[in-house]
């Protein structure tokens, strides 16, 4: 498969009165062309940060990206002026924020939303432009589309402003869309409509994905390939089925074993001990050492990611210690 989208030592900070927040530590990883990527982890890891700096949307001051690199087809995203970097945004990359009632214009109606995309990236007129926003809310789902585009966001359900979000992100056949949680402000059966709909428009446009979300059941449901992250860093990835299936890092093994699960009948879920660092005094080693059962004293060195014993190449993870087997790694593996 052809890469899509490389990151490169990729690292975010933020400047504040109380210290320098690390939010970002360093990732690297590769996109494919019309691969779906699930980013999952705890509230403040990282995943958010992470597509905000691909995006080029960290306002500096008080962020700071002091590393890294974003190839996008040849080009290093983050070296690029304001004005390309806008002009990359919609119709190259496209990103669905989370809430879609404060990510919407309140003094703007849906077609002037939807046509001003068109209008830049594209060249279209208002009336193609009309046409193609009308075209678009019906391929979400909206009835009466044309009629509705002079609605304004208040006069929309949660549901189908998120829908509109959506048609905003495909506008312009990106090839890359970033979707934020963007089920999380809606009920179960609004998630799963907009789910199906997220597959059928991806699997129609041809487009690759990077779906954050903390819930791990819509990842395995959407996602080829899971990144788990904590404290910044990309502590294990792989295929989905790889990764849930037979989990290597011991904090995916607690957000697995976290889950209700129909075929076990525990009285209590599982709980991870403690609480995340704080990301204003980073620990030297391991960022969950603290919190995890298999620590060693090696933990007080951060391990690399590097394929796992007996699993697919590429499934990844960083930890000293072999749980499956629950041995210590050798040494020369991380040489």
């Amino acid at each position: 498969m052809t890469v899509l989208m490389e990151v490169k030592n990729l690292s975010t900070r933020f400047h504040t009165e109380d210290g320098i927040v690390h939010a970002v530590n360093g990732i690297s990883y590769a996109l494919h062309e019309g691969e779906t990527l699930g980013v999952v982890g705890e509230s403040g890891c990282g995943k958010s940060v992470h597509a905000l700096s691909i995006m080029g949307l960290i306002p500096q001051p008080p962020g700071e990206i002091p590393t890294g690199e974003v190839i996008f087809r040849g080009r290093d995203l983050l070296k690029l002026s304001k004005n390309q970097q806008r002009l990359v945004r919609g119709a190259e990359i496209a990103m669905v924020f989370q809430d879609p009632m404060t990510s919407l214009n309140p003094v703007l109606t849906i077609g002037r939303q939807i046509t001003e995309a068109l209008k830049l990236h594209l060249g279209m007129d208002n009336e193609q432009a009309r046409a193609r926003a009308a075209e678009l809310l019906t391929m979400v789902g909206i009835p009466s589309a044309r009629e509705r585009l002079d609605d304004y966001p208040h006069q929309f359900s949660g549901g189908m402003r998120q829908r509109v979000m959506i048609a905003m992100g495909i506008s312009c056949n990106p090839q890359l869309l970033i979707a934020d949680e963007p089920t999380t402000a809606l009920d179960v059966t609004i998630q799963a409509q907009i789910l199906d709909l997220v597959r059928r428009l991806r699997d129609k446009i041809g487009m690759a994905m990077i779906w954050i979300s903390h819930d791990l059941g819509v990842v395995a449901g959407l996602a080829d390939t899971v990144q788990v992250m904590y404290a910044g860093y990309i502590v294990e990835r792989g295929p989905v089925k790889d990764v849930y299936a037979d989990p290597r890092h011991p904090y995916t093994i607690g957000l697995l074993g976290s889950l209700p699960r129909l075929d076990q009948k525990n009285d209590r879920l599982y709980s991870i001990e403690g609480a995340p660092p704080d990301m204003r005094y980073l620990p030297k080693g391991c960022p969950f050492a603290a919190r995890c059962p298999y620590r060693i004293a090696k933990c007080d060195e951060n391990p690399s990611l590097l394929p796992v014993a007996g699993g697919s190449p590429e499934h990844i993870s960083a930890c000293w210690v072999d749980v499956r087997n629950k041995e210590v790694k050798h040494e020369s593996s991380y040489a």
